[in-house]
């Protein structure tokens, strides 16, 4: 008996070792920790690989259940499955045939932590639902840490402002919920003088900006510009600044006494020249008048000499 025994145990160590899910290599990469903001939505990067190679996402089934009950599903095709709280808050927002397994979590609530495991399943056919393999991640679970109040927006700015010179303030935020993003407004300035920018900071945190510029008049000074975001679900978050404006250097009046000096300096230095013309010639005809009086003195003072 002892014989048969380690016989069948060995059989079945053969068995289990050249089963497709232990021969073949299943991998999940899932983000294993974020933030979520209550009430507002969560989305959860997630990436398979499976050994059967490219398959259809109707042989697929996708399933998230929490990490300490594997038949508690908070995500499942079946929708009746999914456990009530949440029920109508998940969904998968990429196709699994492309081994794509994010999840999205809405109206988050404060008991919303996790850990939550991704399971994939595969179908015999499209039309046949009964799975031949099932593998669980259970050692790439998510967690949340679960945020009361929303981040603040972060204001980046000159300290001072340039009456009538174009002044840009930039605002951003992140946040973990790129299905719903996070809408940016500002107290000054239309909706058209800013511009909204989109990126990802790193895998399971984004970040979303918002870039005002208008021209700050006298009045503007030592007023107030706030920024709020608004996330998904209503709650809200605001930064504010005060505004400096420094008055624009107006160099008028230099330029026009610049201007009247030079003008009075060439209409004075015309004057000369045309005064020390008429003066010239005025000599002149003085130096020909003094020539012809000395000249006719000479003549007579000569024929005094000559009388007898």
């Amino acid at each position: 008996m002892d014989k048969e025994r380690k016989m069948m145990i060995f059989c079945l160590i053969v068995a289990a070792l050249s089963s497709p899910v232990f021969t073949e290599e299943w991998k999940a990469n899932v983000v294993t920790f974020l933030d979520a903001l209550v009430s507002s939505c969560v989305v959860v990067p997630c990436s398979f690989t499976h050994p059967r190679g490219p398959l259809p996402t109707s042989r697929l089934r996708g399933i998230w259940h929490c990490s300490t009950n594997h038949k508690e599903y908070i995500y499942n095709d079946d929708n009746t499955l999914i456990v009530d709280s949440f029920r109508g808050r998940t969904k998968l927002l990429g196709p699994l045939g492309q081994n794509n397994c994010t999840l999205e979590i809405i109206d988050i609530k404060d008991h919303d932590n996790g850990p939550f495991c991704f399971r994939i399943e595969l179908a015999k056919t499209s039309t046949d639902t009964s799975t031949t393999d099932k593998f669980s991640f259970v050692e790439q679970c998510v967690e949340f840490r679960m945020l009361t109040d929303p981040p603040k927006p972060i204001l980046n700015h000159a300290n001072t402002a340039i009456q009538d010179h174009p002044y840009t303030l930039t605002c951003s935020v992140t946040h973990t919920c790129p299905s719903h993003v996070p809408k940016l407004t500002w107290n000054k300035g239309t909706a058209d003088m800013a511009t909204e920018i989109h990126r990802e900071v790193q895998r399971g945190l984004w970040e979303v900006q918002s870039i005002l510029t208008f021209i700050p008049e006298e009045k503007d000074d030592h007023t107030d510009v706030t920024c709020t975001a608004a996330f998904h679900g209503k709650p809200e978050s605001s930064e504010t600044m005060t505004l400096y404006v420094k008055r624009a250097e107006n160099y008028n009046h230099i330029i026009i006494l610049t201007v009247v000096g030079i003008g009075t300096a060439v209409l004075f230095g015309v004057f000369c020249i045309l005064m020390v013309k008429k003066y010239k010639k005025r000599i002149a005809e003085l130096q020909n008048q003094e020539g012809s009086l000395l000249s006719c003195y000479s003549h007579i003072s000569f024929r005094e000499i000559t009388l007898p």
